[in-house]
Formats: C-alpha cells, sequence, structure tokens
C-alpha cells in the first residue's frame, strides 16, 4: 500500500495515524420511539398551530377573489380567441373549391 491509500485511508477514518486499522464505531441505535398522542391532545395541538396562522383580513379576500375572477375571465377570453381563429384558419386552409 502506498503512501497516497495510507493518507487516504486516515481521511476516511479506515486507518489510524499510527498505520493501524481504525477501530470500527458500532452503528448508531435508532431512537425510541415517540408515545403516541391521544386525540384530546391532537385537538389541543391543532388548535394551537391554527393560532399561529396569519389569517387574511375580509378585505384582503374579496380583493385576491376579484383578481381571480378577472383573470379567469381574460384567459378564458384568449383561449375562446385562439381556439376560434386557429378554427377559421384552418377550415380556410382545408377548403377544397369545387365541392
Amino acid at each position: 500500500m502506498n503512501r497516497e491509500t495510507k493518507r487516504m485511508m486516515q481521511r476516511q477514518g479506515q486507518m489510524g495515524p499510527d498505520g493501524a486499522p481504525a477501530r470500527r464505531q458500532p452503528p448508531p441505535r435508532p431512537a425510541p420511539k415517540a408515545q403516541r398522542t391521544n386525540p384530546a391532545e391532537y385537538a389541543r395541538q391543532v388548535r394551537a398551530e391554527l393560532r399561529k396562522v396569519a389569517w387574511p383580513t375580509r378585505a384582503e379576500v374579496i380583493r385576491y377573489s376579484e383578481i381571480v375572477g378577472v383573470a379567469l375571465i381574460l384567459l378564458t377570453a384568449l383561449i375562446f380567441v385562439l381556439d376560434y381563429g386557429s378554427g377559421k384558419l384552418t377550415f380556410f386552409l382545408l377548403h377544397r373549391p369545387g365541392q
């Protein structure tokens, strides 16, 4: 084994500084399982977390709803125009005179 391999093994922890194989550490033990909470405790925790939420005001909800409604109308109109135009263009290109 050359010097580079020994140095690499020391960096990886496979070999001690004196060249002897390093002692392997046992794998870590799994953490003990947490105890299950009962339904009442779960409900209390949920309520506590919901109190921390920054809920929007009524005015904010109304404003956001208006913005979504306007965007929905505009995008629906745009898709309608594109669909109608592509349909007319297709019929124009595929129209065969004399039929």
